[in-house]
């Protein structure tokens, strides 16, 4: 690798500086190639570390682990990204595809056994984290249900309860900790209303940093108030995708005669990549890099 470039790094180069100087690093999933060149781009610009995020459903879609590894880690190289890049493995729903990740190369992974009785959840996360922490690959768990439509899945609302996140922080020693509390996945139909006391109680508790899933959609002034409250790692992906939808949709229309791949595609990477540079201001990542190579915020 050309040695101005960056590393894969895990979860825990990046995030306990962000809980500490109340800020997030801003996690974005890639729906295809040109997605990873968006959002690299727009962290080296923005000098930001960043997670870059493959959804456990839309694995093999891409080629299967070692294949995005191999292209995320390629890209890096060629653009000679020099800022701190996390790759992840959202919503896993087995220890079995957390290890392949890990194997293929992934620096962190999410075990999701929030839909189990908190002993399962325990069960199962606890083995990712034995695995993964022996080869230096960091572990998100989650308590609680993020309603919503993620991976297929269709859920509602549950919060987690502050003693369950506690015992599975206690019992798994897991390194980041989604606890659903009012966010949900896809399109809000009108404000979302979380639950900032409970996150303040679960904060104090775990004393770990806390994840945002479904931040898309929720207002700066509430994503504030969470950053504040220990949410160091946010997940955007739906803002994302509508933003690559409409100025596809918008370019096709305006152009029925066009067939030029290049073109379409380019239009919808400069979407995505907007998306990413304004939600990296938002989460006040930019410009922390250097605070992350020095270890101190």
């Amino acid at each position: 690798m050309d040695k101005g470039s960056s590393r894969l790094v895990s979860l825990n180069e990046v995030l306990p500086n962000a809980k500490k100087g109340q800020y997030a690093v801003g996690h974005f999933n890639i729906n295809s190639y040109h997605w990873i060149e968006a959002i690299l781009e727009a962290a080296q610009e923005e000098n930001s570390p960043v997670i870059v995020a493959s959804s456990n459903r839309l694995v093999d879609y891409l080629g299967g682990f070692r294949l995005i590894a191999t292209m995320v880690n390629a890209m890096i190289e060629e653009k000679n990204i020099t800022v701190p890049v996390v790759l992840h493995l959202d919503h896993s729903d087995s220890v079995e595809r957390c290890i392949e990740a890990i194997d293929a190369g992934y620096t962190s992974v999410m075990i999701d056994g929030s839909h189990y009785p908190i002993e399962k959840n325990i069960e199962l996360t606890k083995q990712v984290v034995d695995y993964a922490h022996a080869r230096g690959v960091s572990v998100e768990a989650e308590v609680g249900m993020v309603g919503g439509n993620e991976d297929g899945l269709i859920s509602g609302i549950k919060y987690a309860d502050p003693q369950e996140c506690l015992q599975l922080v206690t019992e798994t020693g897991v390194d980041a900790l989604a606890a659903a509390l009012g966010s949900v996945h896809g399109p809000y139909k009108g404000e979302p209303k979380l639950g900032f006391d409970e996150m303040k109680e679960i904060s104090e508790l775990t004393n770990v940093p806390l994840v945002l899933h479904g931040a898309s959609g929720i207002p700066l002034y509430q994503l504030e108030k969470a950053i504040r409250l220990g949410h160091a790692k946010v997940n955007v992906n739906t803002e994302c995708l509508l933003a690559w939808t409409r100025v596809v949709r918008e370019y096709l229309n305006n152009n029925p005669d066009t067939y030029e791949v290049k073109s379409v595609l380019t239009t919808g990477k400069e979407a995505v990549k907007a998306v990413v540079t304004e939600k990296i201001r938002e989460f006040k990542s930019s410009n922390k890099v250097e605070k992350v190579k020095m270890g101190a915020y």
